[in-house]
């Protein structure tokens, strides 16, 4: 097969719909073709990214019901002081509500964001391909972002003891530009994403699969840390990071 697979093909492979002698060839094509085998991993992670976010929050299934009940004040009273009661009551638990709804759709968007990251620096891992810049000089990996990415940031003279800069790439999170650097504590490798802050989401410190989340924050940017190597080494390389900022 020298052409490159269709969208609908990649698409079938992912979901295991393809049969027989389709599945053999397609196999085959994956097997010589790296931007399909790209295309088809990438397709996968972001197919379980939704399907994770989608099934992990929703509202309470007695939520109607219980707006039901203070609704119709809980009895057969009829007093005005018991419609008012009904109504103030129904008023907080709307308000609850949406307040509630706002959590669980910030911690879906984080949990999200994390399902990102974390698939980012895997298949970083897994393509085992040399980064778009090979340099553990500051002076060389800062500057070769520019004009690559709407924003700028600072990497620090000196790193903790055991880690080393091995480079960066310029990758994409939730569709925006992002700095990948990355770094090595001993034998485990790292990647920091860096990006320009974003309002509507906060990254907290989470452990996923074997795998250390640790983040910083400030005015214009946020970073986000993944790795297996030791949470405390992690977030040393994170204080390292935030302080040259």
């Amino acid at each position: 097969m020298s052409e490159h697979l269709s969208a609908a093909v990649l698409s079938a492979a992912v979901d295991g719909e393809l049969e027989g002698a389709e599945l053999a060839r397609a196999n085959e094509h994956l097997a010589i073709c790296l931007q399909c085998s790209s295309e088809c991993l990438w397709n996968g992670l972001l197919k379980r990214r939704v399907a994770d976010a989608g099934a992990r929050y929703e509202l309470p299934s007695s939520l109607e019901e219980r707006m039901r009940r203070v609704a119709t004040g809980g009895s057969a009273r009829r007093s005005n002081w018991g419609s008012w009661a009904a109504v103030a009551a129904l008023v907080a638990v709307c308000v609850g509500a949406v307040v509630m709804q706002r959590i669980w759709r910030e911690r879906a968007q984080q949990a999200a964001f994390i399902g990102e990251v974390l698939d980012q620096h895997i298949a970083t891992l897994a393509a085992a391909a040399p980064p778009e810049v090979i340099s553990s000089d500051r002076h060389t990996v800062k500057p070769w972002f520019q004009g690559k990415l709407p924003f700028s940031f600072n990497l620090p003279a000196a790193l903790p003891a055991g880690m080393t800069l091995d480079g960066a790439n310029l990758t994409y999170l939730d569709r925006r530009p992002v700095a990948q650097l990355l770094f090595s504590i001993g034998k485990h490798r790292v990647s920091v994403f860096v990006e320009q802050s974003a309002d509507e989401r906060a990254v907290s410190a989470a452990e996923r699969a074997g795998f250390h989340v640790v983040s910083f924050r400030t005015v214009e940017l946020e970073a986000v840390a993944v790795s297996d190597a030791e949470a405390g080494r992690v977030a040393e390389l994170m204080q390292a990071l935030r302080a040259a900022q």
